[in-house]
């Protein structure tokens, strides 16, 4: 079977995205990563793809003069590449309701958090206020309401007495590392697919 073609979307360092293309360089993973785009010019992740011989490309969200447009650029760019499949890594826009209704099933996303707890931004300092005793990250389907799709995969992380936002951000990354490649893999194979509100194994 032809491994599928991915694109990942950032804003920033990549991290995620380096996990990404670490995975996907076994010769038994079902997908490949093809593309890197960033909506920030200066996002680190660019570089780190290239290095990796990966294209990437830059489409400014402030060159568009609304979101509509802004997202029909990566449309087009996606279409372009062949794209089977999209991951967000770290971007930082929110994306409209028809292009998420367009990759519905093939766009994943990964949040620092279990959803649904803590939705949105700041994660990491709501599990400390709300002084919980576990923490973690989860890989998504993308719907159009924010951090709300099918949960394909989360994985659990303490959090200690004496910890701060740095501290917990860095345990939950390193999840966040091993779940996202892990995702993709059964989606880029076959091996789930979303029944209602619901992932469930092929």
């Amino acid at each position: 079977m032809a491994r599928k073609r991915v694109a990942i979307l950032i804003s920033g360092r990549g991290s995620n995205m380096v996990a990404l293309i670490k995975a996907a360089k076994a010769k038994n993973y079902p997908a490949e990563i093809v593309l890197v785009i960033s909506n920030r010019p200066e996002a680190k992740g660019l570089e780190l793809a290239q290095a990796e011989g990966i294209p990437t490309a830059v489409i400014d969200h402030k060159a568009f003069s609304s979101r509509e447009e802004f997202d029909a650029a990566i449309d087009r760019e996606l279409k372009t590449a062949k794209i089977d499949i999209v991951c967000l890594a770290g971007f930082m826009r929110v994306l409209t309701d028809c292009f998420v209704e367009r990759w519905r099933g093939r766009m994943l996303n990964i949040h620092p958090s279990l959803l649904p707890a803590f939705k949105g931004t700041d994660t990491h300092r709501h599990a400390l206020l709300a002084k919980a005793e576990t923490h973690g990250a989860t890989v998504h389907f993308v719907v159009p309401e924010l951090d709300s799709g099918p949960i394909v995969m989360q994985a659990e992380v303490p959090v200690l007495p004496d910890d701060t936002e740095e501290k917990l951000a860095a345990r939950v990354l390193k999840v966040e590392h091993r779940i996202y490649p892990a995702a993709l893999k059964l989606l880029a194979s076959g091996k789930i697919r979303i029944d209602g509100d619901r992932v469930v194994a092929i």
